[in-house]
């Protein structure tokens, strides 16, 4: 069968390509046509256009590319009704994935599948119109979503969450001793505590100074920051001391070694608590009170952090906003490093997550799903 996926992100990029193998595994004449990222090619394919070409964020820079962005979704739009697959797969990316729903669901036969649904439960909930009217299933990846669209009368399928399959995986490769991980990386014997101060300059900028500021109590602790992809490391040097170590391609390498973390609200939260790291989400954001304000009245959620949206309580604490200071961050690190008073509790919690999560097999789940269906169309 032809499937035709849609991509605008690395993310996106990286769930997809598991999926298409996946799909590859099921029906071993899969044709995929798609606008992805390298690892989506590496599966095989036709890239028609690559995500960077997509990939905008924030209002300004939107706003001074409104034309190259209507022109990929006019693009787009045309591909997919030429090419006629027997399935259209979103993948996230709502702002441009529910306009070409939107378009292949009015002029076309072809079902529309999404893969990691958009986030309409913490804002912009008025979408749930545009994904019942032009999105024929829904693949779930966080297990509370399914409640989420029950209420609304839409059922989604629930397949597990690929994080629990990109941990499982490193897993299999073998345990490396902590000797092995501080000789290659040239670390001391003192424990390591993570760093995970995001993936984008904007958030390392504002949260890893006070991360390193925060470090400077704890000097029987190394503190060791894991750099994000794409990041160049004279950047990072800006905002960290000049003993901190920074590692690049060995996220999991270092939070399997580390006795705590301090970690940047995203999927680093989820992959943090999937190695049993105990973790303080830190969010900095200028203009901390306005942004707390609108966090209250604003985004439909309690918390911000993958991990305590997931279990629906506060299992880690998030310091966003004007409560990420130097100051909290001390007494909440202290709190969850070895003898301190959260540290068990959070790790019992973390073992009730990682059952709620289920087992790995998220990419191979949905594609059955996905090829099953489409048989009986």
């Amino acid at each position: 069968m032809k499937y035709y996926l849609i991509v605008g992100e690395a993310s996106g990029d990286l769930h997809a390509s598991h999926l298409m193998a996946a799909l590859k595994a099921e029906d071993p004449q899969a044709d995929f046509r798609f606008f992805g990222g390298d690892l989506m090619k590496a599966v095989g394919g036709t890239c028609v256009k690559h995500y960077k070409e997509l990939a905008y964020m924030g209002f300004i820079p939107v706003l001074l590319h409104l034309r190259t962005i209507f022109r990929n979704m006019d693009y787009c739009k045309h591909d997919v009704e030429a090419w006629r697959p027997d399935v259209l797969i979103l993948v996230d990316y709502p702002g441009f994935n529910l306009k070409i729903a939107e378009y292949i669901k009015k002029h076309t036969q072809i079902p529309v599948y999404y893969y990691i649904s958009p986030k309409i439960w913490a804002w912009k909930e008025y979408r749930i119109k545009n994904i019942k009217r032009d999105v024929d299933r829904l693949f779930s990846i966080l297990p509370f979503e399914v409640d989420f669209f029950k209420k609304h009368q839409y059922p989604v399928c629930y397949v597990g969450n690929p994080c629990v399959d990109a941990v499982d995986e490193f897993r299999k490769k073998g345990q490396e001793t902590a000797e092995t991980f501080r000789t290659v990386n040239v670390l001391d014997g003192r424990p390591i505590i993570a760093l995970l101060a995001g993936s984008r300059k904007q958030e390392i900028k504002d949260n890893l100074s006070r991360m390193i500021e925060a470090a400077k109590d704890f000097p029987e602790y190394q503190f060791v920051v894991a750099g994000a992809p794409g990041i160049d490391p004279s950047f990072y040097r800006e905002y960290m001391a000049a003993d901190t170590k920074i590692v690049f391609g060995q996220t999991y390498r270092l939070l399997q070694q580390a006795e705590a973390a301090l970690v940047t609200s995203g999927t680093a939260t989820l992959e943090t608590a999937l190695f049993r790291v105990p973790q303080v989400v830190c969010y900095y954001t200028a203009m901390g009170k306005l942004v707390s304000f609108l966090r209250r009245h604003i985004l439909k959620v309690k918390y911000i952090s993958l991990v305590n949206l997931i279990a629906d309580k506060e299992v880690v604490t998030e310091l966003v906003a004007d409560g990420m200071t130097v100051e909290n961050v001390k007494a909440e690190l202290s709190a969850i490093l070895e003898g301190g008073d959260s540290r068990a509790r959070m790790l019992n919690d973390y073992d009730c997550l990682i059952e709620r999560l289920g087992a790995p097999g998220a990419s191979e789940r949905a594609a059955k799903a996905i090829v099953c269906s489409l048989w009986k169309r």
